[in-house]
């Protein structure tokens, strides 16, 4: 075993701030985040502090609201086998139910802000890539989320984003698809 010490940081411009705490932690393990965190160019302490972040704010949660964990390929044969009223009635029938309750348990309510960033790590959590940009001069929002898997997949996702900025947050969103991608764009305000 050794010792990791924290020390500590305030970071006022992000309103911030850490505490000093000391753990011990078993080498092997140590071993295995410091070798991540240099994989990933980022030091040992930034690594430590998203792998707790991401426990907190996702992993603890997933069991609890029921996610289960299956491999793409699988997800791509149910849904490439499927027609487009089978994924329409999945989506109606608990997509869209069970995302909600997700979304507030998870989140602890349902609004613009806590829906997308439980869908960022719905995403990113799933291995999907998601990229988010803003457009300063037209207040437009785009996401982009990659996720290699089949076109139904992305019709099952357009439902879900679609059901959610009509009928939950009242916002206009605009959703287009392919094989790999999905793409929602919406208008800050």
């Amino acid at each position: 075993m050794a010792t990791i010490q924290a020390h500590n940081i305030s970071d006022n411009s992000i309103q911030r701030s850490s505490k000093s705490i000391t753990f011990r932690i078993e080498e092997d393990s140590i071993k295995k985040l410091r070798a991540e965190a240099q994989k990933q160019g980022i030091s040992l302490n930034s690594f430590v502090n998203q792998v707790l972040k991401s426990h907190l704010e996702w992993h603890i949660f997933e069991p609890k609201v029921g996610f289960v964990h299956i491999l793409k390929p699988v997800v791509e044969q149910l849904f490439t086998k499927m027609n487009k009223d089978q994924i329409i009635q999945i989506a109606v029938s608990t997509g869209r139910d069970e995302v909600q309750n997700a979304v507030y348990f998870m989140k602890g309510k349902i609004d613009l802000d806590s829906f997308l960033s439980w869908f960022e790590n719905r995403m990113k959590n799933s291995s999907i890539h998601v990229n988010h940009t803003f457009d300063q001069s037209s207040r437009c929002h785009t996401y982009v989320i990659k996720h290699d898997i089949c076109e139904n997949w992305s019709f099952y996702l357009k439902e879900i984003i679609e059901y959610f900025f009509n009928n939950e947050l009242q916002k206009k969103v605009e959703v287009s698809t392919s094989s790999s991608m999905v793409t929602l764009k919406f208008q800050e305000g």
